[in-house]
This record gives C-alpha cells, structure tokens and sequence, in this order.
C-alpha cells in the first residue's frame, strides 16, 4: 500500500488504532534500579519489621509515584549489603518493599532449578507465589523462560499440590514453510510444536541424579501423565480449574486471542505467558501490537500479576553471541 500510495502521490500513514505501544522500548520491564542515594532520600522515618521469613520496609520519598505493584526493586552499591525487594502494596505516599527469597541457593532450589542471575530470581519470586494469578516473562532467546515456568509449574503440581496438571499451549506459526497437515490427535498433532517442552523436560530430568536410571524412567513418565497439551484453536468456552497454564511464544498471539486465552481462568488457576518480542513470526503483528506487549501493559500494577524481562541469556556462549550480533 505504501509503494501504491508513493506511486500516485498520496500521504500514507502507520495505522495506529491496534497499537498498544509506540515503541517497544517503552515497555514495562517489571524490575527498577535504585539510585545510589535511595536510602539517603528515602531512609526518614522508614519502617521495617519482619514476617515469615521476610523482611518489610515502609519507605516515603519522591520514588514512590513511579513504582507500581508487583515491581523489583534492587539497589548494588559497594559499601552495603545488597537489597532485593519487591513492591508489596503502595498507600498515599509511602511504599512497602518486602525482601526476596534466594532462589540462587542450591537449598531453595525449584525442582532442581536454581536462579543463575538477578532477574531469573525475581522471575522465581513471582512463579513460586500462589498470590500471583498471571506472570508475563519476555526475554531474548535462552533466558530461561521456558525450563523456569516449567520448574515452578512442576514444583507446585507434584510437591506443593496446588495445581492439578500443568497446560502448556503455543501459537502455532511456523518459523519457515509449513510442511502439510500432521497426522494424530490433538495432542500428537501439537508434538512437533512441543519440541521445547520436550528439551526442557530433559534438563529437568537430568537434575535428579539420586534415583538412577530407572527411577528417572518413572520420574519422566508420572512427570509426562501431568502435562497436557492444549492447542490454542479450541480454547473457546473452556474454564481451567487449578491449572498451571503455560502461554509459551505468546508474542505471535493477537490482544483478541490473549484475551480468549486469560479469560479461561477459573478459580485457583495460575496463567504465565512466556515470549520474546524480537522473534515476531506472525506477519501482521509488530512490537507494538503483540497481545503480549497488550497484557504486560495492561497489567502492570494489578496485586495479582507480575511482569519481569529477563536480560541475560543462559543458555551458551554461542547462543548469547548470535542474540546479540545477528
């Protein structure tokens, strides 16, 4: 239309109505780094007291208008300890910052998963929260999106027993030619797009080393029996009751399909939505229009849900170079 447009002299314009975001850089990232001087400005009259393991700081400054709900906050300085903290609730003009569990240590670790940096711990805090009704992780290629929902989701099903099954779900774009109708059920059908699920299943397997190989066998087929995959054209009119729904490629979803998807929720359900917004492979959908970048924008700042961007890929060197350069 543009060429058209250019080619008999007329004005074309971006059609705007569908985007969420002018630019994707604008988006909310979930995570803040404190100022140096936070304390100093911030420090009068704090409170602080502890519950449950935590600690709770009541803080008051000129900070507390930009933070939302949900959001993490950090502060590295040299001469003190460091703090990692999540904003619990804000009221008027003073902010309650609750501290982190330490998803790095090998004693809290998730199925076998431990936090390898600062946003994958925050991304844990979220996942592992049962007030926490919908997560969206975005994040480049080998962040660990996928192994660290997958872990929590595991986690919480077979140990805590607080969802009943995990669902997993994905866009079903493909990357190059498609290659004809696939044979089977709906489940057998969704198994070529399941390949990631699969890879992370085997690190996942791998972490349990005590049981041997036939306990592994066991571990992978009661872990299987609990994973059900869902193909995303027949969400319509379903309810999921104390799911673990995993939205994984959730940038290729329009707002209407995002909608459809969280709008399954029943009680108890918890939804995580995974997605890089760089591997766009719809062709009618850009950053700014992503149902993806829709919720984490309409989100952002609801108690129930939180939002984190993962920055440093994990999974090689090769990997995090390629992300980079190419």
């Amino acid at each position: 239309m543009r060429i058209k447009a250019r080619a008999l002299g007329l004005t074309a314009e971006d059609y705007f109505n569908d985007k969420t975001l002018e630019d994707g850089d604008l988006l909310y990232t979930g995570v803040m780094a404190l100022p140096a001087d936070f304390w100093d400005k911030h420090g009068k009259g704090v409170e602080s007291w502890s519950q449950g393991g935590f600690t709770y700081y009541r803080v008051s400054g000129p900070l507390v208008p930009s933070l939302m709900i949900n959001q993490f906050v950090y502060l590295e300085s040299s001469d003190e300890a460091p703090l990692y903290a999540r904003v619990t609730e804000i009221t008027g003009k003073t902010a309650v910052l609750k501290t982190l569990r330490e998803y790095i240590h090998s004693k809290n670790a998730v199925w076998g998963v431990t936090a390898r940096n600062r946003e994958q711990n925050f991304a844990l805090n979220l996942l592992m929260d049962p007030e926490c009704d919908f997560i969206t992780l975005t994040g480049t290629a080998g962040t660990g999106k996928t192994l660290m929902t997958l872990a929590a989701g595991l986690a919480q099903v077979m140990e805590d027993r607080r969802y009943s099954e995990i669902i997993v779900t994905r866009v079903t774009v493909p990357v190059g030619e498609d290659i004809g109708f696939l044979p089977g059920n709906e489940e057998e059908k969704m198994g070529p797009w399941m390949g990631a699920l699969d890879d992370n299943l085997e690190v996942l397997a791998k972490s349990d080393s005590s049981s041997g190989e036939w306990g592994r066998a066991a571990t992978n087929d009661l872990v299987r029996s609990k994973i059900k995959i869902k193909s995303l054209n027949f969400m319509r009119g379903r309810t999921f009751l104390n799911k673990f729904v995993l939205i994984d490629e959730a940038q290729n979803l329009t707002p209407k399909q995002m909608k459809t998807l969280i709008t399954r929720a029943g009680p108890g359900t918890k939804i995580v939505c995974l997605g890089n917004l760089a591997q766009i492979d719809t062709p009618y959908l850009t950053e700014g229009s992503s149902g993806l970048t829709y919720a984490v924008d309409r989100f952002k700042g609801w108690p129930h849900s939180g939002h984190v961007t993962l920055a440093r890929g994990e999974r090689s060197r090769l990997a995090d170079y390629a992300s980079e350069v190419l």
